[in-house]
């Protein structure tokens, strides 16, 4: 099938999805439970966009979230490739890290809360925590998958062991890499939004219980679709990246 054909069909697609929510919402749904596209379209941008403290949680959201995503990326790569250099440290190292990962985060909020405050560190703090596990766990992967005889080659000529990382590995690690990038990226904006649906004043995730409380469900769903065409947007960001990286594949 052409790639137009492919596109035609995705369109189609989308707006009998559309379509079909329309004709629920306005004949079956309850108006106080449910909107239609066109009503979430009419409240999108006088009562949502075009309202500054909205534009403000979500550049508070966006501050927030960027700061955590880095912060999982900086320290998960850095962990990730302490543990699976050696041998050692993946036996010693990596079930405890398996052992975290598995633990519930939402449980944790009341902690990170005591710690950090209710300002924007625990946010930061845990959103952090949902992103970093994903970055470690994928870079140890990664790194487990590289063939050791290229690796003895590179040493046998003389490479060091940044070189053999950074030439060798890291172009290796980069699917893996990047795979554990967008469940980062994912997960660490569940955090951030967990943290302000709980614990804050401000954020889109405030508003978001606000408008669920408040019975406006077109507000609601106009916020979402915001959140998600932001968290598109940065994962398509992430895969761009990921492109450049990948470039000698081809």
């Amino acid at each position: 099938m052409s790639p137009n054909k492919i596109r035609l069909v995705r369109f189609l697609v989308i707006l009998g999805v559309v379509l079909l929510w329309e004709f629920y919402a306005r004949v079956f749904a309850t108006s106080s439970l449910s909107a239609a596209p066109s009503q979430v379209l009419a409240e999108l941008w006088p009562k949502v966009l075009g309202e500054p403290r909205v534009r403000a949680a979500i550049g508070v959201t966006l501050i927030e979230l960027i700061v955590a995503f880095v912060m999982s990326v900086v320290f998960g790569m850095l962990i990730g490739v302490l543990i699976g250099m050696t041998d050692i440290g993946r036996r010693s190292f990596y079930p405890v890290v398996l052992l975290l990962y598995g633990i519930p985060q939402a449980i944790l909020l009341p902690l990170f809360v005591l710690i950090f405050g209710l300002g924007p560190a625990s946010k930061i703090a845990f959103g952090f925590s949902h992103g970093i596990f994903p970055v470690i766990v994928n870079t140890i992967a990664g790194m487990r998958n590289v063939n050791p005889l290229l690796l003895r080659g590179a040493a046998a000529m003389g490479a060091t062991r940044f070189e053999q990382l950074r030439y060798v590995m890291f172009p290796h690690m980069v699917t893996a890499v990047f795979t554990g990038l967008r469940l980062a990226m994912t997960l660490t904006l569940l955090g951030v939004l967990l943290a302000e649906l709980f614990v804050s004043q401000g954020g889109i995730g405030f508003f978001t219980l606000l408008y669920a409380e408040t019975f406006n469900p077109a507000s609601l769903i106009a916020l979402i679709l915001t959140l998600a065409l932001l968290a598109i947007v940065l994962n398509e960001l992430v895969r761009m990246v990921e492109a450049r990286f990948s470039r000698w594949k081809e």
